[in-house]
């Protein structure tokens, strides 16, 4: 059977990296234009090729997100940016607008068309119709169940590749087509500026009281109608690819780097337990909670994912202090400050196809060789010792509790 294909976020340069060393099959990103995250930091025209190229020589694709729903006066725009993206050596686009679909079979023939889960596909004769214009993949809506993508499995050609949500934010909106966002802020979330109203906190005010709010209570613990969970499916990665998923997508182009690498990394340990038909190991299931995160849920995929009732509030208990940028075969490594720490704190080192393990701080000097207690400014480079060699862009953690309160 054919191993289930890790697709990771890349928001930016950094995070690109992240996806690619901690084991993503693929990457998303996005250009400047056209994209469903428009706060993601993205990628300039020029900085687009020296990303295809830094992925490609790690063996890992790049798949661009053109999938907003353009106007008349930004689709003219469209031939010259789908060229762009063929020239800067993109392997896939992701779309939703057939007016786009069309032009990027036209303009960018040499990039596979992926049709993302904005058109909500949730049958297989709308999967095969996709197929028959000329895609190569469909991403199914999030709605879906595990039965539900068996049958448009079974049901559509072979030669289509389709792919899931496997883990992150769910939309509260179905496959994200929601109005929330352009009528209170006037940014458009199916245009790529989601200010997720659907995350406030909201009160009753009544209209000749301006300045007096009463909390809304759906019972004694608040309101949390709007208050979807996170999705996880790394336990459930067999059911996946029993069920003729390609291959599953990690979302969060809008997340930290920490993020990226910490997800990516548990999902491709995973991916080859099951691949290799090991049990998972549960060091990587516990990585996952080491994630800023809300209460985890698998979605659609067995039902209906249900409301977590107690509070809204992201889970943080873990903080980045430090990232390894290069470090020599005797564990001498140069790092990056990210968080204040000092000698002598209890620290767990996590990376690249490494199972994360604790140190804790010894002496450390900064780069002209002085003693170094306690890293302070932000982004400040000093040189620590670990207990072995470890890749760059190793990660130098500590259990904290920042969730908000």
């Amino acid at each position: 059977m054919k191993k289930l294909e890790l697709l990771s976020p890349a928001g930016d340069m950094e995070r690109l990296r992240m996806s690619v060393l901690y084991g993503a099959d693929a990457v998303y990103l996005a250009g400047t234009d056209f994209g469903m995250r428009s706060f993601a930091g993205n990628f300039t025209p020029e900085e687009l090729p020296t990303a295809v190229k830094y992925a490609h020589e790690h063996g890992v694709k790049v798949n661009v997100t053109v999938n907003t729903m353009p106007r008349n006066d930004e689709v003219v725009q469209l031939p010259a940016y789908l060229e762009q993206l063929q020239d800067a050596g993109v392997d896939a686009l992701i779309l939703a607008d057939l007016g786009a679909f069309t032009l990027a079979g036209k303009y960018a023939p040499r990039c596979a068309r992926h049709i993302s889960t904005q058109q909500s596909i949730a049958n297989y004769e709308c999967a095969k119709a996709w197929y028959e214009l000329g895609a190569q993949r469909v991403v199914l809506a999030r709605e879906l169940s595990l039965e539900e993508i068996r049958t448009v499995r079974e049901n559509s050609p072979k030669e289509l590749e389709i792919e899931t949500f496997g883990h992150g934010a769910m939309c509260v909106s179905y496959s994200g087509r929601c109005l929330l966002s352009n009528y209170m802020t006037g940014r458009d979330s199916n245009r790529g500026a989601c200010a997720q109203p659907c995350r406030y906190q909201y009160a009753l005010m009544e209209e000749k009281r301006p300045g007096e709010y009463f909390p809304v209570f759906e019972d004694e613990k608040g309101t949390y109608i709007l208050n979807s969970k996170d999705m996880c499916m790394i336990d459930h990665l067999q059911e996946l690819q029993d069920a003729g998923v390609d291959c599953i997508k990690i979302e969060g182009r809008a997340k930290s780097a920490y993020y990226a690498a910490i997800i990516t990394g548990a999902y491709r340990h995973a991916i080859d337990d099951v691949a290799a038909g090991r049990p998972v190991d549960p060091v990587w299931r516990d990585e996952v909670e080491h994630v800023s995160h809300r209460i985890y849920s698998t979605g659609f995929y067995f039902g209906e994912p249900g409301q977590y009732t107690e509070h809204s509030r992201y889970i943080r208990q873990c903080q980045v202090c430090a990232i390894v940028e290069s470090c020599d075969e005797k564990g001498l490594a140069v790092c990056s400050l990210r968080n204040k720490f000092a000698q002598g704190d209890a620290l767990e080192v996590v990376g690249p196809d490494i199972r994360p393990f604790p140190i804790v701080v010894p002496a450390m000097e900064d780069m002209e060789g002085q003693p170094l207690t306690e890293p302070r400014t932000p982004q400040m480079r000093f040189t620590i010792q670990l207990p072995r060699q470890v890749p760059a862009l190793t990660i130098l953690r500590r259990e904290v509790d920042l969730s908000a309160k």
